[in-house]
């Protein structure tokens, strides 16, 4: 996949494994990428990350909601946000 701007950079931590440094993507911006490659992972693949997500509490609306408009998927996830809130 290709990244640039924005997308690439935002939601990215650095964390130390084995002492070897690893980026890892923050959950919000994992479920925004869920939708973003729906068509590829499947649409209900999307929808358990976004149930799980809440369900646990890791990562709120806002956060969700920021991540969507940096991935271009604002609007297709918008309707399952609702129904979420």
């Amino acid at each position: 996949m290709r990244f640039s701007g924005s997308s690439l950079e935002a939601g990215i931590e650095t964390r130390v494994v084995d002492n070897v440094p690893v980026k890892l993507t923050s959950i919000a911006r994992t479920v925004a990428d869920c939708f973003k490659f729906r068509n590829k992972i499947g649409v209900d693949v999307a929808m358990e990350a976004l149930r799980e997500a809440r369900r646990s509490r890791v990562t709120s609306m806002d956060e969700l909601w920021h991540f969507a408009h940096i991935c271009r998927v604002a609007n297709v996830m918008r309707p399952y946000l609702e129904a979420l809130s």
